[in-house]
C-alpha cells in the first residue's frame, strides 16, 4: 500500500476521463506528475503537480487548469475533504476522515507488508571481500553494514538476493601471509626470532594461527617453507576466514557464497571469459599509452591483450596481460564477473572500498561487453569512517597488527550502535563514528532514540494490558486527530516512499534518517502529555481515545519493520 501511487492513478484516471473538458490536446502519458508529501507549512496530506506539468504542454494557465482539476477531484473522488491551490498551481489535498480510517486500517491490516514493493528480481551483492590475511578491521565495517542492510532491504521487497565474498586467496599478499605464519611456527617451535619486515603481517592474530597449525600438525617439521608453502597456506587461509566469519557474525552478518580466486585460477575461468570477449572483438592484441603524468622510467612498449573498455564507457581502454604475460588484477576480476554473469542474476553490486573509486568504470564495462549490455552493474563505494572520542579522533589498541579491528570497536560500542551509525550518513561521504554519541541515552544518539520509541511503546502497551496486534476498531462518528496525531500519521503515510527510494537508488542510509524523525515526532507527543494534561495517553488506567492507541501502533509497526531491515534489536525495555 502507498497512498501516494495510489493517488496518482485516480487524479490521472480521473484527468483522462475529463481531458475533453480540460480542454488538454497533449497528456504526455502523464509524464513527470506526481503525488507527494507536501512542504510542512502547509496543513494538508498530498501535494499534486499535475496542473504545472500539463498546462506546460498544453500552453494554457496553470491556476486555471488547477481549479478546473480541483473541482473534478472534489465532484468525482470521495477521499478529499478540502484542496487548495498554492503556488503557481500545486494542488494541496486533505484527506477526508473517511479515507484517513479507510488507509489506516488497510497498514493494520497489513502491517507486516506495509511499504513493501512487490518485485521478483534477482541480485547478487558482492561485499566486504576483506583480503584473507587477518581479520576485519574498521576500514571493513562501513562496507560490511551497508551491504547486508541493502539486501535485507531487497528482500523486503520481494527480490531473491544472494550475498557473496570474494576470497582474494591468490597472488603475492598470500604468500607474504604465508611467509609470516611459517616465520611465526618456528619461532614458536625453534625459539627463531620473528623478524619483522615491511611485506609481512605483525600481528597478534598470527601467532594464534601458527599455534592451531603446529597442533593439527604435530608431526610436520617445518623445516623448508617451499615444502610447507601449500600446508600453510590452506590452514592458515581457512583459519583467517574463520576469523573473518567471527567478525562478520558478531556484526549480524552471514554470506550466502564464499567465492575463491584461487578456483577461479584452476577452473581458468579468466581464459573463458577472454576467449569469449575476443570472439566478440572486444579484446585484441596491442599496444597501451604510457601512463598520464610523470614518466614512469620502468615503463615499456609491450604487445599484451587488451579490453576495448571505451567501448562501454570507460575512459581508456585496459591491460589484461602483465609485462610477463600472466593475467592482471583486472582480468581475474573479468573472469569472476563472467561467472556472475552465466548465474543469472538480473542485477549486479559490488560494494567497494574507498580506495576503489577509479576501478568502478573498467569493471562496469567488462560486465557490459560479458553481458551484451543484459547484466545491470552497479558499484557503490563506501567512504572512510573517522573515529572520534572526546571531541578528538580516537585511536584504539593495534593489538591485530597495524589496524584497529572490529573486535576492538565491539569493546568499545554494541553491535547495534555499529549497524545503525554506519548508516547514518550516505555511503559516499566520509562518516564521523563519534563515541560518545553513541554512548550517550539522549536525543544526540540516533540509535538509542528510536529504540527508546519503542521501548515506551512497549510500556504503555504492558500498562493497558494490551497486544499491539489487538483489533483496533475506529469510530467513523466520532473519529478526529490531533495536530500531533496527523503530523505522525502524515509521516507514516511515508514509509513506502522511503523504501522505494532506498531499494531503487541502492540507498539504506534513507530508513535510520526517517525513523529517527519519526521517534522524534512520538518522543514529541508523548511529551506533551508531560506539559499538558490533555494530552495524557492514559486515564484510570484506560487509553483515552481509539485514535491516539491506533497512531500509537501506526509508529510501533513502522519502527519494527525498519529496524528489522537495518538488523538493529528492539528492546522493549530501556
Amino acid at each position: 500500500m502507498n497512498i501516494f501511487e495510489e493517488y496518482i492513478k485516480q487524479i490521472n484516471s480521473l484527468i483522462l476521463k475529463k481531458q475533453q473538458f480540460l480542454k488538454l490536446n497533449n497528456l504526455n502519458n502523464f509524464k513527470g506528475i506526481v503525488v507527494e508529501s507536501p512542504p510542512p507549512e502547509f496543513n494538508c496530506d498530498l501535494s499534486c503537480n499535475a496542473a504545472l506539468v500539463l498546462a506546460k504542454f498544453n500552453k494554457t494557465n496553470p491556476k486555471e487548469l488547477a481549479d478546473k482539476i480541483k473541482k473534478l477531484i472534489l465532484n468525482d473522488l470521495n477521499d478529499f475533504d478540502k484542496i487548495e491551490i498554492a503556488g503557481p498551481g500545486f494542488l494541496n489535498l486533505k484527506l477526508s476522515n473517511n479515507s484517513l480510517i479507510t488507509n489506516i486500517n488497510k497498514i493494520l491490516e497489513n502491517e507486516e507488508t506495509y511499504g513493501k514493493k512487490q518485485c521478483s528480481n534477482t541480485y547478487n551483492i558482492e561485499f566486504v571481500s576483506a583480503n584473507p590475511t587477518g581479520p576485519m578491521h574498521v576500514g571493513h565495517c562501513r562496507g560490511a553494514v551497508y551491504g547486508d542492510v541493502l539486501a535485507n532491504l531487497l528482500k523486503f521487497n520481494g527480490n531473491k538476493v544472494t550475498k557473496e565474498y570474494y576470497i582474494n586467496d591468490y597472488g603475492n599478499q598470500i604468500k607474504n601471509f604465508a611467509k609470516s605464519v611459517f616465520l611465526r611456527i618456528r619461532e614458536i617451535k625453534y625459539n627463531e626470532k620473528f623478524i619483522t619486515k615491511e611485506d609481512l603481517y605483525p600481528g597478534e592474530y598470527i601467532i594464534e594461527i601458527s599455534k592451531k597449525i603446529i597442533k593439527s600438525n604435530k608431526k610436520e617439521k617445518f623445516d623448508k617453507f617451499d615444502e610447507s608453502i601449500e600446508l600453510i597456506k590452506k590452514e592458515s587461509l581457512s583459519h583467517s576466514m574463520d576469523l573473518i566469519k567471527l567478525d562478520l557474525k558478531k556484526l549480524g552478518i552471514e554470506h550466502d557464497n564464499f567465492f575463491s580466486e584461487t578456483k577461479l585460477i584452476s577452473n581458468k575461468l579468466v581464459d573463458k571469459a577472454v576467449n569469449h570477449l575476443k570472439k566478440n572483438n572486444y579484446v585484441q592484441e596491442g599496444y597501451l599509452e604510457p601512463p598520464k603524468g610523470e614518466k614512469d622510467k620502468t615503463w615499456k612498449k609491450t604487445k599484451r591483450l587488451i579490453f576495448k573498455s571505451t567501448l562501454f564507457g570507460d575512459d581508456t581502454d585496459r591491460a589484461m596481460q602483465k609485462d610477463d604475460g600472466s593475467w592482471t588484477y583486472f582480468a581475474n576480476d573479468v573472469g569472476y564477473h563472467m561467472d556472475k554473469v552465466n548465474r543469472n542474476f538480473e542485477y549486479l553490486i559490488n560494494v567497494l572500498g574507498a580506495d576503489h573509486t577509479g576501478y568502478t568504470k573498467r569493471i562496469t564495462a567488462a560486465v557490459k561487453a560479458l553481458s551484451e549490455n543484459k547484466v545491470k552493474l552497479n558499484c557503490k563505494v563506501c567512504q572512510l569512517v573517522k573515529l572520534y572520542k572526546n571531541g578528538k579522533p580516537f585511536k584504539m589498541s593495534k593489538r591485530a597488527g597495524e589496524f584497529i579491528s572490529v573486535q576492538d570497536l565491539l569493546k568499545e560500542v554494541d553491535k547495534d550502535s555499529i549497524r545503525f551509525m554506519m548508516l547514518n550518513r550516505s555511503n559516499d561521504v566520509e562518516l564521523d563514528f563519534d563515541f560518545d554519541k553513541v554512548l550517550e541515552k539522549s536525543k544526540d544518539n540516533p540509535v538509542f532514540y528510536v529504540q527508546y520509541s519503542f521501548a515506551r511503546i512497549s510500556s504503555l502497551f504492558r500498562t493497558l494490558n494490551k497486544d499491539l496486534k489487538d483489533k483496533i476498531d475506529l469510530d467513523k462518528k466520532s473519529f478526529s486527530l490531533n495536530e500531533n496525531e496527523i503530523k505522525i500519521l502524515r509521516k507514516i503515510f511515508e514509509w513506502p516512499k522511503i523504501i522505494e527510494t532506498a531499494s531503487s537508488k541502492y540507498e539504506p542510509h534513507k530508513i535510520p534518517y526517517y525513523l529517527y524523525e519519526l521517534a522524534t515526532l512520538f518522543h514529541s507527543y508523548w511529551s506533551k502529555g508531560n506539559e499538558d494534561l490533555n494530552f495524557k495517553f492514559i486515564e484510570n488506567g484506560k487509553i483515552k481515545r481509539t485514535e491516539t492507541l491506533a497512531i500509537i501502533v501506526l509508529v510501533a509497526i513502522v519502527i519494527q519493520r525498519g529496524m528489522n531491515i537495518l538488523g538493529v534489536s528492539l528492546p522493549d525495555k530501556m
